[in-house]
């Protein structure tokens, strides 16, 4: 994600970026670089983030595969549709839209709240990314060779806090509002001080990849693709902008929770909340899925590769698992999944991705306070 400006100056948050003091003005220039050539006209928001902490990947296996429970589940009669943007507003990873055919599933009517995440860990004791302390082996095999071991104080958990700016920022510059906090992850997802106490309904947060598969796991589901995740947030609705259809998010009730005002430095609050709000407080698309666009950006089982949708440009799929590898030109030696849907941080002169199109890349160990997961199942699964 945000990786590139965050590191070196935010080594005391057990980031894992370029050193921008010791590769320094030059690794940063590449990436200021980088940025302004894009062609994209609106900005990866979670673009040059670094992932956590290099804790590595967490092995599921010992988590016992439950059965899924229908409730709070809807059926998704699978169909046929036209993936991808299919007007302007679109970033370059969303073009061209190709066929897709997708069979039918069932999906979480909303976000997987706090209230569910803590039976999970409950029940299996599990421990999160962001609770877990960094690996010095992992860290720096993202780094350029010869990059000193920090101190053994810095290497702790932590995990990425949005910082609200009082002053407009350099929009090229993610750390200017985002801060690795230590002690930041589920259970106080703005770091010590903060709880979740009374927030049972809001979607949890700070969730890894690796985080949200084990949860599935757990629930007898699995992430959706990436395929899947649009055909649902499109709720039957054709070349439409967002899962209501094409009327701009700022006219007429509010729609989604997304930032109003100027980001980062000035929120009116307009629909209701500042920052994240309970699941299902605007209304459901055709399909009863709450939340489809914005509040927080949700998992899936795809690899992020920008080149995906050029690969299969003509084709027509069948039930498409995305990449077979991750690729983001950015930051080519990150593993990264897609994640969908925008945030509550989402602006239209940011990053704009509360549309249905949107695709956006996290790498597999990187949680934030904006992040967090729905889950699906086959339609042929047992029944709890």
């Amino acid at each position: 994600m945000k990786r590139a400006f965050i590191l070196y100056q935010s080594i005391f948050f057990c980031c894992i970026l370029f050193w921008t003091c010791t590769s320094g003005d030059n690794a940063a220039k590449a990436i200021q670089d980088s940025i302004q050539a894009k062609k994209d006209s609106i900005l990866h928001c979670t673009s040059n983030i670094p992932n956590r902490f290099g804790v590595g990947g967490t092995d599921t296996s010992s988590i016992v595969k439950g059965v899924a429970d229908k409730a709070g589940m809807v059926f998704i009669k699978g169909g046929n549709y036209a993936m991808g943007a299919s007007d302007k507003t679109g970033r370059a990873d969303e073009y061209p839209q190709h066929n897709v055919t997708v069979s039918s599933f069932w999906m979480d009517t909303t976000e997987v709240t706090n209230a569910q995440f803590a039976k999970f860990v409950a029940a299996t004791g599990y421990v999160t990314t962001a609770e877990k302390t960094p690996d010095w082996n992992e860290i720096k095999k993202q780094l350029p060779p010869g990059t000193p071991k920090p101190a053994p104080e810095l290497l702790v958990a932590s995990s990425l806090v949005f910082v609200m700016s009082s002053t407009p920022v350099d929009m090229n510059n993610p750390a200017s509002w985002w801060a690795w906090t230590k002690g930041a992850n589920w259970k106080q997802p703005r770091g010590p001080g903060s709880s979740i106490k009374g927030k049972d309904n809001e979607p949890v947060t700070q969730i890894s990849w690796d985080d949200a598969n084990a949860y599935a796991r757990w629930a007898g589901k699995r992430l959706p693709t990436e395929a899947e995740w649009e055909f649902a947030a499109r709720g039957g609705l054709k070349n439409q902008t967002f899962p209501w259809g094409s009327e701009p998010v700022e006219k007429g009730a509010a729609k989604a929770n997304i930032w109003q005002g100027t980001f980062p430095n000035t929120n009116t609050g307009a629909d209701g909340y500042m920052r994240i709000a309970p699941v299902a407080k605007y209304a459901p698309n055709a399909y009863g899925l709450y939340d489809m666009s914005g509040n927080v950006w949700e998992w899936c089982s795809d690899w992020y590769d920008a080149n995906y949708y050029a690969s299969v440009a003509g084709q027509s799929l069948q039930n498409p698992l995305g990449s077979n590898k991750s690729f983001d030109p950015d930051e080519p030696t990150i593993p990264k999944k897609v994640v969908r849907g925008g945030s509550f941080l989402c602006h239209a002169s940011y990053c704009a991705s509360y549309r249905v199109s949107a695709r956006m890349k996290t790498a597999t160990d990187t949680g934030l306070e904006h992040t967090g997961f729905r889950c699906v199942t086959d339609a042929s699964s047992p029944k709890k």
